[in-house]
């Protein structure tokens, strides 16, 4: 039996808590249902409440926008003929003018189950707009592709949320998007009026493949599953100056620099023994962003046992080997990570600054591990009020 999402569920069973309404949609290319028919299309076509007006996260409402920090535009859907406000522009939050039109926010996307992506960030400024100018929101629940069991990485620290760690959560969450909702909601205080219409038939330790329904790229650059899987290991690259594999057809999992003799790297990512991945030395060469058209040397990360893998220390510990190789020629990224200027770009990634400094420092890979121990089990009691599954 297939898992049935939330958004299937208020058509059919719920569609009441918007029946008659003028509603706003929060979706993009990913928001599909089990036929692959786009949830805009859908409610563009129901007599039973009214789609007035459309909001698109970063990457664009049909999720053409290729890279980060590139802002897209407001503009008329062609297919429903309702206006699409950008929330990745000048305003990351809707306005009032944004809101006039409507009674509700539902908000259907795909998460990843990673910290660091904008997607959830999104759901909560819509939150806060609803709370601001008497809206309400739905929250139609997706899977967690990576599953909802796994807990892992560093809390972020206030003094660095943005709009990739707004509230104090861990690198990997192991929570789905509604269960996210009903945390900022209630514990991180936004306080709005919310309805999260829960899925059916998913358990928590389900990977996506195991749902029975299709996959659709949620962004550019997160193109499977396995994308997923490595993502909360590798996106920590991104405040570097070595490339993540943009520019590859294997994003997140081919990771290198020309400076870098991929052999020498693997040993020395071999010698930590991490279970449930490989590490194979290889050459690419990416199309685009960091290190465009240059031959790169690097590794290609194989997971061999997804339950045993433990992407986040995975991802500190090829950034250390790399640092500890190649100190020279190492950089942390030197553009500013999502409009944040003020601050190292890793340490925005990771949100504390205390990972970059250890691993300047030359700790001691269990050091750096052990030291967001007591953090991450407080938080794995502080979810537990907000699973629904």
């Amino acid at each position: 039996m297939r898992t049935r999402l939330g958004i299937e569920i208020l058509l059919d069973e719920k569609v009441g808590l918007i029946k008659g309404q003028r509603v706003g949609l929060v979706c993009n290319q990913a928001s599909v249902l089990p036929n692959l028919a786009h949830v805009a299309d859908v409610f563009g076509g129901r007599s039973d409440f009214s789609l007035t007006t459309l909001f698109g996260p970063q990457h664009g409402i049909r999720g053409d926008v290729q890279d980060n920090m590139i802002e897209t535009p407001h503009t008329i859907d062609e297919r429903t003929g309702v206006p699409v406000y950008s929330l990745y522009s000048e305003t990351r939050e809707p306005t009032e003018e944004m809101l006039a039109n409507l009674d509700a926010i539902v908000f259907d996307m795909q998460d990843v189950g990673c910290r660091i992506y904008t997607f959830v960030y999104t759901m909560a400024n819509c939150m806060r707009a609803a709370k601001k100018f008497g809206k309400r929101v739905i929250v139609c629940d997706r899977p967690n592709p990576i599953n909802g069991v796994a807990v892992e990485g560093n809390v972020t620290e206030t003094e660095f949320t943005s709009f990739v760690g707004q509230f104090e959560i861990p690198t990997r969450h192991g929570m789905t998007t509604g269960e996210l909702a009903k945390l900022f909601n209630e514990h991180f205080g936004i306080g709005c009026e919310l309805e999260v219409v829960a899925m059916e038939g998913w358990r928590r330790e389900m990977y996506f493949e195991e749902t029975g329904l299709p996959w659709v790229l949620p962004s550019p650059n997160i193109p499977t599953v396995d994308t997923c899987v490595v993502f909360p290991a590798t996106v920590h690259i991104e405040g570097t100056e070595l490339s993540e594999g943009r520019g590859t057809t294997k994003v997140f999992e081919l990771n290198g620099a020309p400076f870098i003799d991929p052999y020498e790297w693997t040993a020395a990512l071999g010698k930590y023994e991490f279970s449930g991945v490989a590490f194979r030395p290889c050459y690419f060469r990416p199309t685009f962003q960091k290190w465009a058209d240059k031959t790169c040397g690097g590794v290609q990360v194989h997971i061999t046992d997804r339950n045993a893998f433990t992407p986040v220390i995975v991802g500190i510990a090829m950034i250390k080997t790399a640092y500890d190789l190649y100190t020279e020629h190492f950089q942390w990224k030197q553009s500013a990570y999502e409009y944040v200027f003020d601050k190292n770009p890793f340490d925005v990634v990771s949100g504390t600054d205390k990972i970059r400094k250890q691993i300047e420092s030359h700790v001691s890979l269990k050091e750096i591990e052990y030291a967001w121990t007591e953090e991450l089990k407080e938080f794995r009691t502080r979810r537990e009020e907000f699973l629904l599954y």
